[in-house]
């Protein structure tokens, strides 16, 4: 009798990678959402994993539209940047190549003055 390695479901391997966020760029997205959920600005996320993109959306409210998205684009990195924030009506507010610098200009909205 002969052992045959298991087929997969439906005869196929996907033929695709999805783009993802790696631990050291989840540690500033997810300080900076801790912060912005402390202030009060933030209440829920959403991570997307797509064949050539990876978003990080940040929700006001759980049933809205996203107000801001971190994107990860691996076929940019050359170009504009792998990273960008994106506002609520598909604004891009910042494109880069490093993570932090594109995430200052959410940090900004956190700073206020005081009455």
């Amino acid at each position: 009798m002969n052992a045959q390695p298991p087929v997969p479901f439906g005869g196929h391997t996907p033929s695709h990678q999805q783009v993802a966020f790696h631990r050291t760029e989840l540690a500033p997205i997810l300080s900076l959402y801790g912060r912005m959920v402390a202030a009060g600005e933030w209440r829920d996320y959403g991570i997307s994993c797509l064949k050539d993109v990876a978003v990080f959306s940040v929700f006001r409210r759980t049933a809205e539209n996203p107000l801001y998205r971190i994107e990860k684009r691996p076929k940019l990195r050359n170009k504009q940047g792998l990273y960008a924030v994106i506002g609520l009506n598909g604004q891009v507010l910042k494109r880069g190549h490093d993570l932090a610098s594109v995430l200052r200009v959410l940090e900004r909205k956190l700073i206020r003055a005081v009455d």
